[in-house]
């Protein structure tokens, strides 16, 4: 799924393995020698990792955490996904002081705490190496290979929420529980830490502009960071029935829009894709011209790198993968004149928007708030450049335990605020139009903080 580094991941994640089921026994105080950090018995008997590399996985999901889409920007909130092998689910434990600092092999930075705080539920985030107090880490053995991740700083453990890593008090919640499984069949001995300095800052990377992306001065992007210009066109192709693709599909950066039965410009439900992407498909490089029809479907999982609507359609994309694995991601590319929503998340699983840039939109992205059928939803939006006028960033359905997570706003054009950031909802899956909940940074539905948008 890389870019999530370097290059783009093509396909889809897969399950690694059997679901694990770990039932984290009572801990007591007869352990010689323990100590109890954040009300978890730290025994100092308990054999413990030793510096290395590994890949943590949850004792009862089976997932790995990782930096989603592979950012490299400092602050991203980490994330559970479908183990696959990558580097954004490669981790480097180096001994610091009476713990470990664990350090993204793909983005070079470490995992800490938001803000430092010590409170339960905040973010667990990555960070510059050596920049914050909360990126002391101690492992401590529950047994059968089974630990907590407590945080030096505030003592609590690192802990899942909807897919979603924040640190919360240390219970026998088997949910908090990890396995440590070497990278590269290296076996570290199992030690105490020894003490060591921090690892120097790491400026994270500006992703580059995907080739072939030019334009006149005039298309330009006005603010944010690592944007491509709109491009042009190499060719034309007209569309008068769904292009399916399986695998990767590279269209050279042509223009591709509807004609004959897919030559509509309507807003009305239920129309036809120019492309329809099947489970773990890669479309790249393309523009969508006008009319658009229906933009993109994607069956499952899926990635769209360096995608362009010039004029979106009813939507520009919709994914629809029933399994709660499913990852979909956009990385680059950009819309304009969306009347309506740009993002269209009528199925189950995580979508992530990175380094894109929409203008003159209704909504950027909106969980289906009256399909019939219902899931819980999740959209990372990082490193996004926003032109008004628009409406809407963001439409999730709190009562299905939706969550927006948002980072690296910047909007230009929208001195008055009118734009909304992220909006809550009252799902429901009769087909009643949905009721609005309120708007703004929640901490639950709404993952983001005032800092993480920035007008121009």
């Amino acid at each position: 799924m890389r870019s999530t580094n370097t290059a783009p991941r093509t396909g889809h994640r897969r399950k690694n393995g059997r679901r694990r089921t770990v039932l984290v026994g009572a801990l007591t105080t007869s352990l010689v020698g323990g100590a109890v950090v954040g009300g978890v018995l730290m025994s100092a008997s308990a054999a413990e990792p030793g510096a290395g590399t590994y890949r943590l996985v949850n004792a009862v999901s089976d997932a790995c955490l990782e930096v989603p889409s592979g950012s490299t920007r400092s602050g991203v909130q980490l994330a559970l996904a479908a183990c696959d092998g990558g580097a954004d689910q490669s981790w480097e434990l180096a001994g610091s002081g009476d713990g470990f600092t664990l350090k993204s092999s793909a983005t070079g930075l470490c995992v800490g705490v938001k803000d430092d705080a010590t409170s339960a539920g905040k973010a667990v985030q990555q960070q510059g190496c050596g920049t914050g107090s909360s990126q002391v880490w101690k492992v401590s053995s529950l047994g059968d290979a089974v630990h907590h991740l407590v945080n030096a700083h505030s003592e609590k453990c690192l802990n899942p929420k909807s897919g979603l890593l924040q640190q919360n008090s240390c219970d026998k919640a088997a949910g908090k529980s990890w396995t440590l499984r070497e990278v590269n069949g290296s076996t570290p001995p199992a030690a105490t830490p020894t003490a060591s300095a921090p690892a120097s800052p790491s400026a994270p990377a500006s992703p580059s502009a995907p080739a072939g992306t030019t334009a006149p001065a005039d298309d330009e992007p006005s603010g944010g960071t690592g944007f491509a210009s709109w491009p042009t066109a190499t060719d034309e192709q007209p569309v008068s029935s769904t292009i399916e693709v399986k695998g990767e599909y590279d269209g050279s950066l042509k223009r591709f829009h509807g004609s004959g039965e897919l030559g509509g410009s309507g807003q009305d439900e239920g129309q036809d894709p120019l492309f329809k992407l099947a489970d773990g498909a890669t479309l790249k490089n393309v523009v969508l011209g006008t009319p658009a029809a229906d933009g993109v479907h994607c069956s499952g999982s899926c990635t769209l790198i360096n995608v362009w609507w010039e004029d979106v359609g009813e939507d520009a994309a919709s994914f629809k993968g029933t399994s709660s694995s499913a990852r979909y991601e956009v990385i680059g590319g950009g819309a304009r004149k969306a009347d309506d929503k740009v993002f269209q998340h009528n199925g189950a699983g995580t979508l992530t928007i990175r380094d894109f840039q929409v203008s003159e939109f209704g909504k950027l992205y909106r969980s289906c708030g009256n399909c019939g059928t219902q899931y819980q939803r999740h959209v990372v939006v990082d490193n996004v450049l926003v032109t008004s006028p628009g409406k809407v960033l963001a439409g999730v359905n709190a009562n299905y335990g939706d969550t927006a997570t948002l980072s690296g706003v910047t909007i230009v054009g929208d001195g008055k605020k009118k734009i909304a950031v992220c909006e809550r909802f009252q799902g429901n899956d009769s087909g009643d139009e949905p009721t609005k909940l309120g708007s703004g940074p929640d901490g639950k539905a709404c993952v983001y903080e005032e800092s993480d948008v920035t007008y121009q």
